[in-house]
């Protein structure tokens, strides 16, 4: 014997440990019949596997939100902000309707599923572009000379 009892249940022994090389396993019994390999499906089974009727499922749901069919649909550009219900053309994702409108993000509804995509902040219906920055006053805040020179 080059193994010793660790676990048992009951009378039967369950794990044991190798002197060996000191892992632990399960316990097989040199006395039992081993257990019957499970065979692989048969091609009989499988193809009544996959015949047998299926629900059927949908791929993506629809919009929560109908299409405002009397505008027509808009360009996506990130620098315009879009209302609910109105229909958005993406380069990408093609044509899609708006369900959730935020400042700073619109979530529309593409036939590929539901994107969530940048919009501008701004209250008005385009305009929302970037703006240049005050130019700085590099001069001495005690009306001397600027800063740097000598």
């Amino acid at each position: 014997m080059w193994h010793v009892v660790v676990a048992k249940v009951g009378a039967q022994i369950v794990k044991v440990q190798c002197k060996e090389c000191g892992g632990q396993h399960r316990y097989k019994s040199p006395h039992s019949v081993p257990k019957e390999k499970r065979a692989p499906p048969s091609m009989r089974e499988r193809a009544e596997r996959e015949l047998a009727p299926k629900a059927p499922v949908e791929r993506f749901e629809k919009p929560a939100v109908a299409a405002d069919l009397t505008k027509p649909s808009r360009t996506y550009r990130a620098s315009e902000k879009f209302a609910v219900g109105e229909r958005v053309d993406h380069p990408n994702f093609g044509q899609g309707v708006v369900e959730v409108s935020e400042p700073g993000k619109v979530t529309v509804f593409f036939a590929s599923g539901r994107r969530v995509l940048v919009q501008s902040k701004e209250g008005a219906t385009g305009g929302g572009g970037l703006q240049r920055p005050k130019p700085f006053d590099h001069s001495n805040p005690a009306g001397g000379k600027p800063v740097g020179e000598s």
